[in-house]
Order: structure tokens, then sequence, then C-alpha cells
């Protein structure tokens, strides 16, 4: 049996929707799906305004600009997450500071962030681990009792939440990805949702061109002035008709991963006790963008897999270990627990439509492994 880390979740009415907007023949750039979308993005997760964006990490390039962060500022980020996160802020001329995080939801963790907030301190990134989300409402207090911004990265976290109140919805301004193992996909994608009406004029400008847009650009006779240096970071019409079709079904998305997720924890720890399935905390609700254990032998244990055919991954290497950092930029910095959980965090398969049948012998290849 083959089985892959993760497929993406579509149905006939993504289909049904992209061939539309193909046959138009028209408004394939710029068009009325992406308004839609973004309109729906801020009803979901409950903001003022949602802009799209190509990626995830454009958003969060452009989230730095949007908030003036440059030369000399310092962005407290975790190790423990894809390199964009930490990039932004080489982007705009800052400098990335690493904090540790914690077991719990292998988010940031406030103490630390606490210890390493100086007079050059201008924002916390914070990211919502595997779509767990961290101590968020802690790491809000110290960025408002500190004066800083915070911008949650929640590309993960589509749809997670604390006692109801969703991820991208606690800091100043928020990003999210719709890359094509995300909760909802777009192929790539991403957005920026915020409550700031001035910020979210900001981030139109620089998303296209620094230009002020009364009408669409390509179909209108007007004359449009730039008014300031922007990038040309647009979502396509035809990115955002497959985010409509996706987000109309996110709700059942997350509740068969989390069913799968229910199944394949259990089916685990019955063949098992070499494997930790992390424990969510009391009113967190994880959409298990990644499905991540902790266990011993764990490289051996992904060549296993790998052999018996099944997809595993490490998410993530720490940033502050790679070669760019360590040894280009020079960064030399201790993080204990980021690098513990690094040596023992394994990825394992897991999607909407992943069967009982695969989920069983994925549990049945990890025990065999252990009973070796």
């Amino acid at each position: 049996m083959n089985v892959p880390l993760f497929e993406i979740y579509n149905d006939e009415e993504d289909i049904k929707l992209i061939s539309e907007e193909i046959a138009s023949g028209k408004f394939w750039a710029v068009g009325s799906r992406v308004s839609e979308f973004e309109e729906k993005i801020a009803e979901y997760i409950g903001t003022k305004h949602a802009l799209t964006f190509n990626s995830g990490t454009s958003a969060l390039h452009a989230s730095l600009l949007a908030q003036g962060i440059g030369k000399n500022d310092e962005v407290i980020v975790p190790s423990f997450t894809f390199i964009a996160t930490a990039n932004c802020a080489l982007f705009v001329g800052a400098r990335p500071v690493f904090a540790d995080i914690e077991e719990k939801t292998c988010g940031l963790n406030p103490e630390f962030v606490q210890d390493l907030i100086n007079k050059n301190t201008k924002a916390i990134i914070p990211v919502h681990y595997g779509g767990c989300p961290c101590q968020i409402k802690e790491l809000k207090d110290i960025a408002e009792d500190n004066n800083l911004i915070l911008i949650e990265d929640a590309a993960e976290a589509f749809g997670a939440s604390i006692d109801g109140k969703k991820c991208g919805t606690f800091g100043d301004l928020n990003v999210l990805s719709f890359c094509q193992n995300k909760v909802i996909t777009t192929g790539e994608g991403g957005a920026i949702v915020t409550d700031c009406d001035e910020t979210y004029e900001k981030l139109k400008l620089i998303r296209s061109h620094g230009r002020l847009e009364g009408a669409d650009y390509f179909s209108s006779s007007d004359l449009f002035d730039y008014i300031d240096v922007g990038f040309n970071w647009r979502m396509s019409n035809l990115t955002a008709t497959l985010g409509i079709s996706q987000i109309n079904k996110v709700d059942k998305i997350i509740e068969l991963r989390q069913k799968n997720v229910e199944y394949l924890s259990k089916r685990l720890l019955e063949e098992t006790d070499s494997v930790i399935v992390p424990d969510v905390p009391r009113g967190y609700n994880n959409v298990y963008q990644l499905f991540s254990i902790f266990v011993d032998k764990r490289d051996e244990l992904i060549k296993y897999l790998a052999n018996n055919g099944i997809s595993s991954k490490i998410y993530f290497h720490p940033v502050h270990q790679s070669e760019f950092y360590k040894n280009k930029l020079g960064y030399d910095v201790k993080l204990p627990i980021t690098e513990s959980i690094f040596e023992k965090t394994i990825t394992l398969p897991m999607f909407p439509s992943i069967t009982t049948e695969q989920m069983d012998y994925v549990a049945e290849t990890v025990g065999k492994f252990y009973k070796i």
C-alpha cells in the first residue's frame, strides 16, 4: 500500500467553478471572484477586512511593510517554523530574533519572548504550528504591554480557534496561506486579515504597484495614479475561484481531519507505547493541517516508513540551524526546547480523504518498527 503525506481535497464544485471561469475567456487575472473570496475569508475568520495575496510569504512581507518595520528593528519569531516567518524580517532590513517554544503547542513560549524584548523590538510573529493555536492570548498581552505589533502567522491554522475565537483575530494583522497542503487551498495563495482600515488601505497599495484603484485596471479606460512603491502580489481571479469553492466546504474539511486524527491516534497507541501524540489544551480547536507526533529513533522510522510505501516528513528543521542563518548570517543561538522537539518530531500522513485502511496500515507499520 502507498500512503501519501497529503492529498488535496477536491470535488465537482471545484471543477465546475474553475471551468466556468476559464470558459468565460476574460477576468483571469483580476475579477469579481477575488473580492468575493476576500469577503468570505473576512466573514469566516471574523475580521473587518481580508486582502488576498499570491502567497503566504508575500503576505508576510507586506505585513511588515505596512507596519513600517525596517532597518535596525527587531522582530521576535520562532525557529520551529517554515523559513518565511523569519525571512520576512530580512526582506525589510530588520533582524529576526529567535525565541524558544513550549512543548504543549509547539508555539512561542511567552516567558522567553518577554526576556528578549528591548528598545529595538518592534514586532512579534507567533506561529500556530500545524493547526494548533499557540499561547496567543498571553503573547497578545505581552505585545500590548510593550507597545509592540503582533502579527499572527496563521498559515497552518485556517479555522483553528481558542474558546471559539478564531486564529487570525488576535493580532494587529494576521497572515493566512492557501498553499496546496493547507486546510483549504488555491494551489498557491495567501491573505492578510485585519480590523484596521489604515492598514488595509496600505496593503492594497503594497499589493498592486502602489496604484490607486477605483475600478478594474484591465477593463477600465480611467487613468490610474501611482502614489507609492508596490509589488505585483495580487491573487488571480482563477485562483480566488478555487478559494471560494474550498472555503464553502471548510467546516466539512476540518471535521474530516479531526475525525481522522482521532482514529489514527487511537490506532497508533494501540500498536505501540513508543509514540507520543501531543494533547490539545482545553478550549483549543486544532484543525490538524499537520499531524505531528513525538517518537524515538525518528530518522530510522522515516526510512522504515518510506521502505513500506508511507510518506512522512520533518516539519520543521529549526531555522536558526540552517546553513543560511548559522553560517552566512552568523547566528549562534541555543534553543534547547526547539532543538529537542525537532529531534523527535515526525509528521505522518493526514488529509480529509485518507481511508481507514490507510490509517490502519500506517499504525501497524509504526508498531512493527518498534517491535523490531
